[in-house]
């Protein structure tokens, strides 16, 4: 991972900090989220059985995609930790 670097020039690192740290308060929130949304037999099951199978792991491919940014997002809150 490619972190920021601080200096006079650039970004400070507490505003750098403030943006990582929203940024990963509101990618918690849509996880959590998601999570309820996961999906159910009853909205699948007139497509056949297999179906919901199928929609599961579509969903949990959602939710790994999402903890593998909100992991980015943890190391880059606390490279610029004040």
């Amino acid at each position: 991972m490619i972190f920021p670097t601080i200096h006079l020039n650039g970004t400070s690192k507490r505003e750098l900090y403030l943006a990582y740290f929203t940024a990963h308060n509101a990618l918690q929130d849509a996880i959590d989220t998601l999570a309820k949304s996961a999906p159910h037999g009853r909205d699948y099951y007139p497509q056949g059985d297999s179906v919901i199978y199928d929609a599961a792991k579509e969903h949990a491919k959602r939710m790994v995609t999402l903890n593998n940014v909100l992991r980015v997002l943890e190391e880059l809150t606390l490279h610029t930790m004040p």
